[in-house]
């Protein structure tokens, strides 16, 4: 616990400045003086740090679908933990997603096999593990494990998992369902390329079972290359009210389609949302 609070301390800094770390402090002292159980106004977050919605108190199942309903979610590396709705939203439409040449390659190779919510508590573990080349920190603590551990028990949590052929687990992710949305939490690799294909397979099965989206929070490299984008956090809002209410999957997701197929996969045009 000192070292995750020692690299996170340093982590804030190096992200996000001195200067951001103000609004964690009046935040903070605001709870402390008079603490807020209500769930945070998602459209009255921070600009400094950008998204900071407010005080996390509670992670019950009833909690946390609320709060994924109205776009807010739970992430820190330094107590308290805390609820974010970012100014933007990185998204994926189905139409816009785009896998690579070697990406349909290693699927009609046949190389990998894809299942869904078969190792949900292998998954989060491999998303908590250490990776190679990064900082040895973590959000993923015990307690985030045992809430989406409940979440994925009420049917609301749902994971993809990749495995060789030798029937090790070597990528895999996990993610939130509320109607027909869908945010994807965190995601591993122990082989190249694994992650990318497990949420290919993912996204393929989110569109055809008439999902509005996939919610990548934050856009990173990897993200933006298989066709994410920002949209404004008022158009997310809008948008996710509308998925919320319609109809998602229910129960436990099992995969309908193997890679091969799955890497025939062919995206209509963007027509622009």
């Amino acid at each position: 616990m000192l070292t995750r609070w020692a690299l996170g301390s340093v982590w804030a800094i190096k992200k996000s400045g001195v200067a951001d770390l103000g609004g964690l402090a009046r935040m903070g002292l605001e709870e402390l003086m008079a603490p807020d159980f209500a769930l945070p106004d998602p459209e009255a977050a921070l600009a400094h740090p950008p998204g900071l919605a407010g005080v996390v108190h509670d992670l019950s199942v009833e909690t946390l679908v609320a709060a994924y309903s109205r776009g807010l979610f739970p992430f820190s590396h330094l107590p308290p933990l805390k609820w974010w709705s970012p100014p933007t939203r990185a998204l994926l439409f189905f139409e816009d997603h785009h896998f690579s040449r070697t990406i349909r390659a290693k699927m009609r190779e046949a190389r990998y096999t894809v299942t869904f919510d078969r190792e949900f508590d292998g998954v989060i573990v491999a998303c908590a593990g250490r990776r190679a080349g990064r900082w040895p920190l973590t959000w993923i603590t015990p307690r985030i494990m045992r809430a989406y551990a409940d979440l994925f028990d009420a049917g609301h949590a749902h994971s993809f998992e990749v495995w060789n052929k030798a029937g090790e687990l070597v990528g895999g992710g996990y993610g939130v369902a509320i109607g027909a949305s869908f945010s994807g939490e965190s995601q591993f690799s122990l082989e190249s390329d694994t992650s990318k294909i497990g949420l290919t397979a993912l996204n393929y099965h989110l569109a055809r079972w008439g999902y509005h989206f996939d919610d990548g929070k934050i856009n990173t490299p990897t993200t933006r290359h298989m066709g994410f984008r920002e949209i404004p956090r008022a158009d997310y809002l809008s948008r996710l009210a509308r998925a919320v209410a319609a109809p998602g999957k229910s129960g436990r997701w099992q995969i309908e389609a193997d890679l091969p197929e799955i890497a025939a996969w062919q995206l209509r045009p963007s027509c622009g949302h």
